[in-house]
């Protein structure tokens, strides 16, 4: 399980497929729920890369 603040390491990620092998960290105060369909908000990939939606099977730490 991620919390905020956490950085991690995206080893693929459906919402963009851009950030594949990017970090960034994790936004989310609370696990994720169904507004987001179960996945967490990374931010700070990079610099024309928005925050993006991953399972929790995407990421890994960093």
């Amino acid at each position: 399980m991620f919390q905020a603040g956490d950085r991690v390491r995206i080893v693929s990620c459906e919402d963009d497929p851009r950030a594949a092998g990017r970090t960034g960290r994790i936004v989310d105060e609370v696990p994720p729920g169904p507004l987001t369909g179960g996945r967490w908000t990374v931010h700070g990939i990079g610099l024309l890369i928005g925050p993006a939606l991953c399972h929790t099977r995407e990421l890994r730490l960093a």
